[in-house]
This record gives C-alpha cells, sequence and structure tokens, in this order.
C-alpha cells in the first residue's frame, strides 16, 4: 500500500509541476506577445516594403522600356517619311537634268524642243505612273465639287448641265487621297 501512495503523491507531484510549468509558459507567452507581435508586424512591413520596392523597379523598367519604344517608332517613322520623300526626288533628279540640257541647247530648232519636251513630259509621266499617281480634270467630264474647283462659269448650247468646259490645271490624286483639285470653267451650272 505504500507503494501506491507513493505512486499517487508521485503523479499528484508531477501534475503540480506539469501545471506550473504550464502557467509559467502561459505568462512567458503573455509576457512575449506583444513584442513577438511587434517583430511579426516590422517583419511584415519589411516584406510588404520588399514588394513594393520590386514592384516600382518592374514598373519603373516597363515604363523606361516603352519610353524607349515610343522614341524607337518616332525615329522610325520620321525615317520613313525622309526615305520616301528622298526615293520620290531621286526619281525626278533625271527628269530635271532633261530639262537642264533641253536649256542648254541653244542649237536646237522649234521641232527639236518640242521633241526633247514631250520626251521630258513622258519621262515625268512615267514616275507618275510608277508610283500610282493619277490625274483627272478632263474637257467633258461632269463637274465634282469635292475634285475639281470652278474658277469660272460659261454658258454654252454645245455642252450639257455642269459639264466642263475648259481645264486650266489638271488635278492629281494618289490612290482616293486627292492631292490636287484640278481647277476649270464650268458650263451651264
Amino acid at each position: 500500500m505504500k507503494e501506491k501512495e507513493k505512486k499517487e503523491k508521485n503523479e499528484k507531484e508531477e501534475v503540480k509541476t506539469d501545471s506550473g510549468q504550464e502557467k509559467e509558459k502561459e505568462t512567458e507567452k503573455k509576457e512575449e506577445t506583444p513584442e513577438k507581435k511587434a517583430d511579426k508586424k516590422e517583419n511584415e512591413i519589411e516584406k510588404l516594403k520588399a514588394e513594393i520596392a520590386e514592384k516600382d523597379d518592374k514598373y519603373l523598367r516597363l515604363y523606361a522600356e516603352f519610353d524607349n519604344f515610343r522614341k524607337r517608332s518616332n525615329k522610325e517613322k520620321a525615317d520613313v517619311y525622309t526615305n520616301s520623300k528622298a526615293d520620290i526626288i531621286k526619281e525626278l533628279l533625271p527628269v530635271l537634268d532633261n530639262f537642264d540640257r533641253a536649256a542648254a541647247n541653244s542649237e536646237a530648232d522649234f521641232d527639236g524642243y518640242r521633241k526633247g519636251i514631250e520626251l521630258i513630259f513622258s519621262q515625268f509621266q512615267q514616275i507618275l505612273d510608277k508610283y500610282g499617281v493619277e490625274s483627272f480634270g478632263e474637257t467633258g467630264e461632269t463637274f465634282d465639287p469635292s475634285i475639281h474647283s470652278a474658277v469660272m462659269v460659261t454658258e454654252d448650247e454645245n455642252l450639257g448641265e455642269n459639264e466642263i468646259a475648259e481645264v486650266f490645271s489638271k488635278g492629281y490624286k494618289l490612290g482616293d487621297k486627292i492631292l490636287r483639285e484640278a481647277v476649270v470653267k464650268v458650263a451651264n451650272s
């Protein structure tokens, strides 16, 4: 019996000891809780600051890439415009050279000049055709105020209403874009 009593006594002491340890742990938890919370908050704040810094860095890099893309696109656009003008002017220079030759030829007769001018005109027309430039505004066409500019009006029984009687300067278009309106005299409007 004594052994049983001893065991029970030991168990009670262990329970008391365990309870005391638990109470100590609870006290420690209560004492460390505000510090731990502060540490946890600091860690969370540091993590959030790091995330914000990373996002800022990504944003700045993306913004820089977009800015470089925009600048490069604008430069390429300007280069295309400059290069296309240069290509067309290169095509026109031989026409100018032929005008210079015709003007410098003082020994040519009227028929020679006329033939030279016709050749130069043909050369120039070929360049316009190559780039898709079309002329319009011929005598006899119907007047269209969106592509013709009427500077004079005449009454003529031989012509129909709103018919072009005379062309002062032809109009030109590139596809659907009007480069220059035709300047005309309109009959019976």
